[in-house]
């Protein structure tokens, strides 16, 4: 069982939730968030879990609660599976209710969603793999209770296997718990846009949204199927209860979708709004579009603190198309906002308010540190110019003691192709200026050799996968040197969670900690920057952070509690800190943010065309030109100084 501190914990980071028993609140009950209480939007129960770990053991503790309830009434329990990173949390906590707790899986059955076809079960990319590697073989399970759909059947075989899937479904007395993840467009399984309610499991065609979020795993796109089996809508809907979750700001647009949006067949998770017994998990980024979260003030009275009215009158700006300065009383008036001008006795008030609290925000070069130990944590080996170029170019200039560490070796997102570029190089000096040593021949063989005969999305040699290392180890060296740093303020970390030469990583460890905890001992730093980013869609930007936390925690207790660093939170390639979270805006000039994208342009094996993009296939530079031009235009248009780009970052 869970420790008091842990089980308290949890339960103040669910909100409307029973951890030991389920979801609590039905449709339509009042609900409490961020200190509002009013009736929800939402047509699905939805609970808010930031942490992620307080989400796994919620759902898991579910599970478990389930299976032990079935076994004293000496009946199976159906659970119906997801695969992807959603739900890994949920298996880890799984796995150590099994070892620590003794839940037994001797008596469940399961069925899970779907797998790509064709696929054979022994590929790295098969689902049936996955359920072995990151379930099943930890646990107590029948093999012969494993029901996975198969990809590797001929195609004419495939109809008559997905009817007797239906079949087993229903001979075992249909699925009691449904585990879900959902997709960008809404997708449950692998139900596209288009599903029908009535769909059971069959071959379905991927679509190109589907197929390029999983372009990562398969290292391209074109090495995606195009094609899975999956259970239908009708089958998920027969489930006699589901828990659907959803982390991160990219699944913040489709959770409001899903939830509060008509039922559509062009969003398969709308579906779900009919079914008796479904709860949406998600944490804070994934609730972030959700109306008691964004706007709260539509649904009820609020309390009216600093952030939440720094947020309401940006956003009653943004949708009046009016500086901040020029809002009048019926512009509060037709918002719902006539309580906040109430509070402080005219608009004016109101607005001279939050301007001042956003103009506070803006920090030039003076007005940031000077003489500080500092350490920039650059998850990938070019977060750091990509995410922060512009403040770290001013901390140079400020006289910082500065320290790039940089957590992973980023060699997963190198082509192929690269490799073969640099090794020809290397034979080609060596045959000419150094003296035609055998040593550089046959590494060049090996690794020829083994690209040769490479299937895609296969794990590297070590060979391979240390000239990758090595690429991104230069062109981060190059990039700092731009920013007027050089060799020695770079620390290459390589953390042993990331080395698994896949895009799937292990958890984060304690030899990844103490690596951490070692260079804040060593440095002791007066601040660090950490990526604050949860969008990444490998996750590692996440598992990144997770490790300076923990480290953080380990090293500065007790009489060292003192000595805790500032830490500044930073995004990603793929998002912005919005002007009303940020704590610190940071204006660049034109020619700071041409320095910036001159030090993005040295990691020549992200330019052009990076291994993993995201959904954005402009290349980093465009998007951060594009990203801090926009976030220094938002200020202008609510009426700040103009400038020419800005950066955001949020002190923690």
């Amino acid at each position: 069982m869970a420790s008091g501190s842990t089980a308290a914990r949890d339960q103040s980071q669910a909100r409307a939730l029973d951890v030991s028993g389920g979801p609590v609140r039905v449709a339509g009950t009042p609900f409490v968030h961020a200190g509002v209480t009013g009736t929800a939007r939402e047509r699905i129960p939805t609970v808010i879990i930031d942490e992620h770990g307080a989400m796994a053991r919620a759902v898991a503790g579910r599970i478990a609660t389930l299976i032990r309830e079935r076994a004293s009434a000496a009946r199976p329990l159906v659970l119906g599976l997801a695969t992807g990173s959603t739900p890994i949390g949920v298996y880890r906590e799984l796995i150590r209710l099994h070892r620590e707790d003794g839940v037994s899986f001797r008596h469940v059955i399961t069925f899970n969603l779907d797998e790509y076809y064709p696929m054979r079960r022994d590929s790295i990319h098969s689902y049936h793999r996955f359920m072995w590697e990151n379930l099943f073989s930890h646990v107590d399970i029948d093999p012969a209770h494993v029901h996975i759909p198969d990809g590797s059947l001929p195609r004419a075989d495939v109809e008559a296997a997905c009817a007797a899937y239906e079949q087993r479904i229903a001979d075992v007395g249909g699925i009691d718990f449904q585990l879900l993840g959902i997709g960008k467009t809404g997708h449950i399984g692998f139900n596209e846009p288009g599903s029908g309610e009535q769909s059971h499991t069959r071959l379905v065609h991927l679509d190109s949204i589907t197929r390029r979020d999983a372009a990562a795993d398969f290292f391209g796109e074109e090495n995606v199927p195009r094609e899975a089996i999956t259970m239908g809508i009708a089958t998920i809907m027969g489930a006699r209860e589901i828990a659907i979750l959803a982390t991160g700001e990219h699944k913040a647009g489709i959770v409001r979708r899903a939830v509060e949006g008509e039922i559509d067949r062009a969003v398969a998770a709308t579906f779900l709004q009919r079914h008796p017994n479904t709860t949406f998990y998600v944490d804070d980024s994934a609730a972030a579009d959700l109306t008691r979260v964004a706007t709260p003030w539509l649904l009820d009275e609020v309390h009216w603190g600093d952030a939440l009215m720094l947020r309401a009158v940006t956003w009653l700006a943004a949708k009046c198309g009016k500086a901040i300065l020029k809002l009048t009383q019926q512009d509060y008036a037709d918002n719902h906002l006539t309580s906040l001008v109430a509070r402080h006795g005219s608009p004016g008030a109101v607005n001279g308010l939050v301007f001042n609290m956003l103009g506070a925000k803006i920090r030039g070069k003076s007005k940031l540190p000077r003489g500080l130990r500092t350490i920039c944590f650059s998850p990938h080996p070019d977060d750091d110019v990509i995410s922060m170029g512009g403040i770290l170019r001013k901390f140079v200039e400020n006289g910082n003691d500065m320290t790039v560490a940089y957590m992973t070796s980023g060699n997963i997102a190198v082509f192929d192709h690269d490799v073969r570029r640099y090794l020809d190089f290397l034979v080609r000096l060596d045959a000419e200026r150094i003296g035609g040593g055998s040593s550089v021949r046959a590494l060049a063989d090996t690794v020829h050799a083994f690209l040769d005969r490479k299937q895609p999305g296969e794990v590297d040699i070590a060979e391979v996968q240390d000239i990758k290392r090595i690429i991104r180890e230069s062109e981060a060296v190059s990039g700092i040197e731009v920013m007027g740093l050089s060799k020695a303020h770079a620390r290459f970390l390589n953390l042993p969670f990331y080395q698994t030469g896949k895009v799937r990583k292990d958890p984060i460890g304690p030899a990844d900690v103490a690596i951490v905890a070692q260079l804040l001992r060593e440095i002791q730093p007066d601040l660090i920057f950490v990526a604050g980013d949860l969008s990444d869609p490998h996750g590692t930007h996440r598992m990144c952070k997770e490790a300076i936390d923990r480290a953080v925690a380990e090293v500065y207790t007790g009489a060292q509690a003192a000595a805790r660093p500032e830490i500044w939170l930073y995004r990603g390639a793929w998002q912005e800190w919005p002007v009303t979270e940020a704590t610190v805006l940071v204006p660049l000039s034109q020619e700071e943010l041409t320095l910036k994208i001159q030090a993005i342009f040295k990691h020549q094996s992200q330019k052009d065309s990076a291994p993993f993009p995201g959904q954005d296939e402009r290349e980093f530079w465009q998007r951060v030109e594009q990203r801090n031009k926009t976030t220094a235009r938002q200020l202008d248009q609510l009426g700040l100084a103009e400038y020419f780009a800005m950066e955001a970052y949020v002190i923690a």
